[in-house]
């Protein structure tokens, strides 16, 4: 199944298609319009105020449920964890459709949680595409999310990351920069080892 990449503006992060499935809201919602009839779910990798600044709008023009894992539930409607204050914004208070937990499915996807740039951060995994959705827990290159925010925990980060380097990855669509089309295991397993020291 293709993946469609809708870059992020900015500070603004990434968004991607994959099937009905829309991952993260951070994206104008003029460029999720022209895919707007086949959006049926919008999955938040984690509440950030970049991925989730036009959740409303989208999931109004959408129809779409909203899903998150839950313990970045908060970050939907408290300024504190959605750092939205740093964007002279408020969060877009908006109450999650369904939670997501470790090990569960949306639609071809499978939920890992990644705990570490966020609390309740995650992942999500195609086995059939070998492609891995990471939001901000690891970026190509050996690169890797921040840890300093509220909620942060370099050592969770560290583990997230190992637990991500295990997988088979050939497309790794980060929530910042371009997305590698191939040899994805390659960099997860470069930013795991720029960890090792935190862990």
């Amino acid at each position: 199944m293709p993946v469609t990449w809708l870059p992020g503006e900015g500070f603004f992060a990434n968004s991607y298609l994959f099937g009905d499935i829309l991952i993260d809201a951070g994206v104008y919602p003029m460029a999720v319009a022209p895919h707007a009839d086949r959006v049926r779910t919008i999955v938040i990798t984690h509440t950030h105020y970049d991925h989730i600044a036009h959740l409303k709008e989208i999931a109004a023009m959408t129809g779409a449920e909203v899903c998150v894992h839950a313990l970045d539930v908060p970050g939907l409607t408290d300024d504190t964890p959605s750092l939205a204050p740093m964007f002279c914004e408020h969060p877009p208070m908006v109450v999650p459709d369904r939670i997501l937990a470790d090990g569960e499915r949306v639609g071809g996807l499978l939920v890992i949680h990644t705990p570490g740039h966020t609390p309740g951060g995650i992942s999500l995994y195609s086995e059939e595409e070998r492609a891995l959705f990471c939001g901000d827990t690891v970026f190509p290159g050996g690169s890797f999310g921040r840890c300093d925010f509220p909620g942060g925990d370099g050592r969770a980060l560290a583990a997230s990351v190992e637990r991500l380097s295990a997988l088979d990855v050939e497309g790794l669509y980060p929530g910042h920069g371009e997305p590698v089309k191939s040899g994805g295991s390659r960099h997860v397993r470069a930013s795991a080892l720029a960890l090792k020291g935190t862990r």
